[in-house]
């Protein structure tokens, strides 16, 4: 390996002074000797004004060891070192960037975010090997057009800058897969944009765009769209037939109408919150055959068609906040596991039911199916005929239709017998004993353990769990909100299939260590509790968690490193006693609070 050598009219003393001004004594010589063996270099958060330039020359001057005659073993030869290929500078106060970075042309991944960049130098097109360039949080009004040479870029994130618009020869980025321009001052978006045919990930979200060319649609490979926070006044039809897009970012634009989706076979979440969208139709559900996620709110929908029930894979749908006064009997057929209703004037569904929650709500919709093809076929025969004699309080109407155990709102301090005999060689997937004065768990409970998967024991006198509900084998929804509950127990680790569990409104201190041990949960509603700490390293490992509600607790402070916990869609920390992040942080939604937190972790 070739090396430009120091001459002797250097002094050795200097060690990796460069001439003139020196910023090396910022940098460790142990830093550097490590640098050198392990070919990455990390000097973020250094308070730098400038690139030292020991660093820049790393790979070109002798060691200070080596002129100041030290011995190397042989696992320490300098002149075996390993070139510099990953650089992160970042959270420094660099205002500029030396012509001296092309010294450096092994570099795969340069980061140096969260500086004063208002520039970067024309050498960076001698970077012919950099995979990953972060430039994200600076002060950049422009690129430079060199930037268009960097053939094997993958990565490039220029989020939180003031760019108006992007150098000619953009499209020439051939390799690139992810590309964040958000949170800049861009007016449009280039036609040539088209040809970047690698691109999996485009966030353009928090500009000034009013409209999206047209030949984006030629993004064959493109599977992550976001352009929330724009001026959109529609959508190029043609987005409908991006065949791998599977999530587009909508939300906070001045969109009236919804674009179709005919192609669009892999579409898993489409986010179109917070615009003022009037009308919904067949035509733009039909082919959303995989969407998992639905987000309408705060549009001004008034109504909900029924193709909505088609939509068999939907498991988040986000209505609230329209004008919406009547739902679809059919959309209780849908199996989600979130639905939210809040903010319209629904006639049709009581109050209290859309406080119980999405199950109660579903729950609701299909009795209304079966009672109105029940009365369509006999409108003679009462409900209560189904009803044994011997079983005056028992739901028998519910056990058989809607594989429904119910005893709720009877200020019960214990389940009688009849209720679970009447279940007999029934299914049962739904318990609700909700609305008593239960200070236990009904021990029969175990006798539904291979069927039932949904319980609810909200608003009793619960202080403990018991042995028998770690044994529901089944279970995917469990609320418990309204007790007395302080702690649960470690053996609720074995229910390896819930997925929600609600804990509101009892006396938790810290959020209950065996939630950690559950790897299948996807919502954990613990507000209005006394929480003050919890784990984040152990969160980011609960991959599939998307929900967190921590309203109204007693956290001090948010641990930065929440922030990695990048799975959650929904972090509600309003309503506690913390002064960062802000209210302003909050009201922004939970991109923005996790970005806002990932900036705070220490390096």
């Amino acid at each position: 390996m070739s090396r430009q050598l120091r001459t002797s009219r250097f002094d050795p003393r200097a060690g990796f002074h460069a001439e003139g001004k020196d910023s090396g004594s910022s940098v460790p010589q142990g830093l550097l000797k490590a640098a050198r063996s392990s070919g990455q270099l990390n000097l973020a958060g250094r308070n730098l004004g400038e690139v030292p330039q020991c660093v820049w020359r790393i790979n070109v001057d002798i060691p200070e060891e080596a002129n100041q005659n030290l011995s190397f073993s042989s696992t320490e030869r300098w002149w075996d070192q390993t070139d510099l290929t990953k650089l992160i500078i970042s959270s420094n106060k660099l205002q500029s960037l030396s012509d001296d970075l092309r010294l450096l042309p092994a570099l795969t991944v340069l980061d140096i975010h969260d500086n004063q960049l208002t520039s970067l130098p024309s050498a960076i097109r001698e970077l012919d090997n950099l995979q990953k360039l972060n430039v994200s949080h600076n002060k950049l009004e422009m690129l430079p057009e060199e930037i268009t040479s960097l053939k094997n870029l993958k990565a490039l994130h220029l989020q939180h800058n003031e760019l108006t618009c992007l150098p000619e020869g953009f499209e020439q980025l051939s390799s690139l897969e992810d590309l964040d321009l958000s949170s800049n001052r861009l007016a449009a978006v280039p036609a040539g944009f088209a040809l970047l045919s690698s691109l999996l990930r485009l966030n353009l979200s928090s500009n000034q765009l009013k409209s999206l060319p047209a030949e984006i649609s030629r993004m064959k490979r493109l599977k992550h769209l976001d352009c929330d926070s724009n001026l959109l006044e529609t959508v190029p039809p043609d987005v409908g037939s991006m065949e791998s897009l599977e999530l587009l970012y909508l939300r906070r634009n001045k969109l009236r109408v919804l674009p179709e989706f005919p192609s669009s076979r892999q579409l898993k979440e489409l986010h179109l919150g917070e615009n003022q969208i009037e009308m919904l139709g067949a035509e733009h559900l039909q082919h959303l055959q995989a969407i998992l996620v639905l987000d309408l709110r705060g549009n001004k929908l008034r109504s909900v068609p029924e193709e909505m029930s088609l939509l068999q894979s939907l498991e988040r749908l986000d209505l609230s906040n329209n004008d919406i006064s009547s739902l679809p009997c059919s959309l209780g057929n849908l199996h989600l596991k979130f639905l939210a209703l809040e903010g319209n004037p629904l006639r049709t569904i009581r109050r209290e039911i859309i406080a119980k929650g999405t199950q109660e709500v579903l729950k609701y919709l299909r009795s209304k199916i079966k009672d109105d093809s029940g009365t369509s076929q006999n409108d003679s025969v009462p409900e209560t005929a189904m009803t044994l004699p011997s079983e005056s309080r028992v739901n028998v109407h519910a056990i058989v239709t809607l594989k429904l155990l119910e005893y709720s709102d009877k200020q019960a301090t214990l389940i009688p017998d009849d209720i679970f005999d009447a279940t007999r060689s029934n299914i049962i997937t739904s318990v609700n004993f909700s609305k008593n004065q239960l200070c236990e768990i009904p021990k029969r409970i175990i006798e539904l353990k291979e069927m039932v998967s949904d319980v609810n024991l909200s608003f009793n006198k619960l202080s403990f769990i018991s042995q028998e509900l770690c044994l529901l084998q089944k279970l995917t929804f469990l609320d418990l909100r309204n007790n007395f509950l302080s702690s649960l127990p470690e053996e609720m680790s074995s229910l390896t299939k819930l997925q929600t569990i609600n804990l509101s409104f009892n006396r938790f201190k810290v959020l209950p260590p065996v939630l950690y041990d559950i790897p299948t949960l996807e919502a954990v509603l613990i507000s209005n509790n006394q929480v003050g700490s919890v784990d984040p390293h152990k969160m980011k490992l609960m991959e599939n968690l998307s929900t967190l509600d921590l309203q109204n607790n007693d956290l001090l402070q948010i641990p930065p490193e929440l922030g990695n916990c990048v799975q959650l869609r929904t972090l509600l920390l309003d309503g506690n006693p913390f002064r960062v992040p802000r209210a302003a942080i909050l009201m922004k939604g939970t991109a923005a609070v996790l970005e806002y937190l990932r900036d705070r972790i220490p390096v």
